[in-house]
C-alpha cells in the first residue's frame, strides 16, 4: 500500500486559492482538522493534537461535552426554536434564571442581561454605547496593549497599532493610558489620576474606563489586585463607569468565573463573550447594573442575539459553578502551570523569558520575540496546538480547556520543553 504525503501548501490549497488573505491561524497551523473531543483535534490524516489554544477562549469546556451535545440534539429533533431575536423562548428564560441563580445572586452581584450581537466586540459597543448614553460624556478611557475587538468603536480602545490601522478611518473619543506595570518603577494610577485632575492635559472627563484584568492578545499582562482596586475607587470618586472586558479571561478563565472576583470590586459594566456559550457557539452579554440600563427599545440590536442553541449550551456549562469545586480544579492546575512555567524559564537561560498571567491564561513572555513563534511551530509538528500573543508575538500563551486532566496538561508540556529544546539547539 502506498501513501501519499501531501506537503503543506498542498493541504492548505482551498484555502489558499479561495479564502482571503486575511485568514490567519490557517497559516501557522497548516492542516484541515475534522475531528475534536475534550482537549484534543484530529486533523484528516489522523493526527492527534493537544489544544492549549481552545478556540482562542471559547472552548473553556473543551470540545463537544457530551452533554451539551445530546441536549442540542434533542432540542433540534423536537423543532426546537433555533433563531429567535430578542423574542421570549424556553431557553432564553432558562438561561436567564440560571445565570442569576448561579452566578449573580451567589456573588451578590445585581445586573441586568443584555444580548447583543453574538460576538466579544459586539457586547463592548454595547458596553461603549450606554456609558456614553448614561453620562453624556463621549471620551473613554482605555489602556497600552489593550484589545476590546475589531468593529469601529472596539479598535478605538484597542492598543495594537496594526489592528487600529486595518479601520481605515481616524479613530476618535479615547485616551489611551499606562496599564499595570507598563512603566516599570513609575505608579500607573497616579499617572491616570494627574490627568483627570489638570485642566490643562487635554483628557476630558471620560464617560468610561474600560480595561482587562488580564490582557489577553496583549500579551498576558495580569493587573495586580490591588491596581484594580484603586481604578474602581478612581471611578467611584470621579463618577466614572467601569467597563471590565471579561469576553476572554472571564467564565472561569483565570480560577473564578469573573476574572475581577479576586479583587473585590463591582464594574458597572461587563462584558462576556467566547464561553459564555458553553460549546464554542457564538453568544454574547454584556452586564449592566440595573440604574444604568436606560436602553430605548431597539436601541442596540442585532438579528443574531437570539442563538438558542447557545442558550441551551450555556446554561448546561454553568452547572460547573454550582460548587467552588471546579474553580478550585482550575486554580490547582494553574498553579502547576506556573510551577512549569517557572522551571522552563531556570532551565532554559537562553529564553531570557519571564512568566506571566494567572489561572490557565498564562504564558511565557520571551527576550527574544522571534523565539516565541519558532517554538509555536515547533509545537504543533510535535502535535501541540499554542498560539503567541502580544505586540511583537513575544508571548507563548497558554489557553488549555478549563477541564483537561493532569495528564493532558503534563503532555502538552512536555512536548512544549522538546520544542523548545529543539529550538534552542539543545
Amino acid at each position: 500500500m502506498t501513501t501519499t504525503v501531501l506537503n503543506d501548501h498542498e493541504k492548505m490549497k482551498t484555502f489558499e486559492e479561495l479564502e482571503s488573505a486575511v485568514r490567519s491561524y490557517s497559516r501557522g497551523w497548516p492542516a484541515v482538522f475534522e475531528r475534536a473531543k475534550g482537549y484534543k483535534i484530529w486533523d484528516t490524516e489522523g493526527n492527534e493534537y493537544i489544544d492549549f489554544f481552545a478556540g482562542a477562549g471559547a472552548l473553556n469546556y473543551g470540545h463537544n461535552d457530551e452533554t451539551m451535545q445530546e441536549k442540542m440534539i434533542e432540542y433540534i429533533r423536537h423543532d426546537g426554536i433555533i433563531h429567535s431575536l430578542d423574542m421570549g423562548t424556553t431557553t432564553r428564560g432558562a438561561f436567564l434564571e440560571s445565570f442569576r441563580d448561579v452566578i449573580l445572586t451567589p456573588r451578590n452581584l445585581d445586573y441586568k442581561v443584555m444580548f447583543p450581537g453574538p460576538t466579544g466586540t459586539n457586547s463592548v459597543e454595547s458596553a461603549l454605547k450606554i456609558a456614553r448614553k448614561v453620562t453624556g460624556r463621549d471620551t473613554v478611557i482605555s489602556f497600552t496593549n489593550a484589545f476590546h475587538g475589531m468593529t469601529i468603536g472596539s479598535l478605538s480602545v484597542t492598543g495594537n497599532s496594526f489592528k487600529r490601522h486595518g479601520a481605515g478611518v481616524p479613530l476618535h473619543h479615547s485616551v489611551s493610558m499606562p496599564f499595570d506595570d507598563y512603566m516599570e518603577g513609575h505608579d500607573t494610577i497616579a499617572y491616570l489620576e494627574r490627568f483627570l485632575e489638570d485642566s490643562g492635559s487635554g483628557v476630558a472627563l471620560p464617560a468610561a474606563i474600560i480595561l482587562e484584568t488580564v490582557q489577553g492578545e496583549g500579551g498576558i499582562n495580569a493587573a495586580g489586585m490591588d491596581w484594580l482596586k484603586k481604578v474602581a475607587n478612581l471611578c467611584k470618586r470621579w463618577d466614572i463607569l467601569l467597563i471590565v472586558d471579561d469576553v476572554q479571561a472571564g467564565c472561569g478563565r483565570t480560577g473564578t468565573f469573573f476574572s475581577f472576583e479576586p479583587a473585590e470590586i463591582e464594574p458597572d459594566i461587563v462584558c462576556l463573550s467566547k464561553s459564555i456559550g458553553g460549546i464554542g457557539l457564538p453568544m454574547a452579554i454584556t452586564l449592566i447594573k440595573p440604574e444604568y440600563d436606560q436602553w430605548g427599545p431597539g436601541e442596540h440590536n442585532g438579528t443574531f442575539r437570539g442563538n438558542n442553541l447557545a442558550f441551551l449550551a450555556a446554561q448546561e456549562a454553568l452547572t460547573h459553578w454550582e460548587t467552588d469545586e471546579f474553580s478550585e480544579e482550575i486554580q490547582e492546575k494553574g498553579k502547576f502551570l506556573r510551577d512549569t512555567i517557572n522551571r522552563l524559564i531556570k532551565t532554559y537561560p537562553g529564553l531570557d523569558a519571564q512568566a506571566r498571567g494567572r489561572g490557565l491564561m498564562q504564558g511565557i513572555a520571551m527576550g527574544k520575540p522571534e523565539l516565541a513563534d519558532e517554538i509555536c511551530a515547533e509545537a504543533f509538528q510535535r502535535g501541540l496546538i499554542v498560539e503567541t500573543s502580544g505586540p511583537k508575538d513575544e508571548v507563548v500563551k497558554f489557553l488549555p480547556p478549563l477541564n483537561i486532566d493532569k495528564e493532558g496538561l503534563e503532555k502538552g508540556l512536555n512536548i512544549l520543553e522538546d520544542s523548545i529544546k529543539t529550538v534552542l539547539g539543545q
